[in-house]
């Protein structure tokens, strides 16, 4: 039996996320590397920089995945707030992580730069925290229990992913295959729902797209069974060439 895989959610915040200024990158990316690791990403939020929608949202993630990811609001800004609404969100105090007060100075030090109070800002954490390494710029994330809070960076939410994803149980990765289809959505509806039930342990996707002049669609077979993989692949492509027959031409 496959056993269940873990679930995850990404919790992405930042105003500068809601108003357009900052187009996100760590979302696609998350979903690559889980992806990979065999942990599903089923949900996604991002919120604003308010402390009290961070930790009510944070606390209803947590409670319903495995895992929960943040980006985001633990630089050294006043409102770079995260650290503080996680530590609300599991009741802790936050204060200076001592080692990552220690990272931080020596890193300062050796720049001949002055350690600022803005600067010690990156050393907070709640109580208990587990530090994430930042191999890129030092200042760490952290976790606590089963949330991961690291920097809204893409270069650095990618080093300091890479550092956590490494210390998760592996699971089974998802296994895909796409085809290039032809015809609209509405040519390929009916036998594709068919299809789907004769393979219920496969994920079919349909994505339309259209050039200007005609409708196409990109059919996308997921499943961490690889038998059950090829056989639904085997049934699209019999399905395709069915409507070959029928649709000599793609439907306008």
């Amino acid at each position: 039996m496959t056993p269940t895989p873990a679930t995850a959610a990404m919790l992405a915040i930042g105003d500068e996320l809601l108003s357009g200024r900052t187009k996100d990158r760590n979302i696609a990316h998350l979903a690559e590397v889980l992806t990979v690791a065999g942990i599903d990403l089923k949900e996604v939020r991002i919120v604003g920089d308010e402390p009290h929608i961070i930790a009510d949202t944070l606390n209803t993630l947590r409670r319903s995945y495995d895992y929960v990811f943040t980006s985001g609001g633990i630089g050294p800004t006043h409102d770079d707030i995260t650290a503080d609404a996680v530590g609300a969100a599991f009741g802790l105090a936050v204060g200076e992580h001592p080692e990552a007060l220690r990272r931080l100075a020596e890193n300062y030090a050796a720049r001949g730069m002055e350690f600022t109070e803005a600067r010690r800002r990156m050393a907070r954490t709640p109580e208990g925290a587990d530090l994430i390494d930042n191999p890129v710029s030092v200042a760490p994330g952290f976790r606590l229990d089963n949330v991961f809070v690291m920097a809204g960076v893409p270069a650095v939410f990618q080093a300091m992913l890479g550092q956590v994803i490494e210390t998760l149980p592996a699971g089974q990765a998802i296994g895909s295959t796409a085809f290039a289809c032809p015809y609209g959505e509405g040519d390929i509806g009916d036998p594709l729902r068919l299809l789907a039930k004769e393979h219920p342990a496969v994920v079919i996707g349909s994505y339309p797209k259209f050039d200007g002049a005609s409708y196409s669609t990109e059919i996308v077979i997921r499943s961490r069974d690889r038998a059950a993989l090829d056989a639904a692949a085997e049934a699209v492509k019999t399905m395709l060439a069915e409507l070959g027959r029928d649709h000599p031409a793609p439907a306008l």
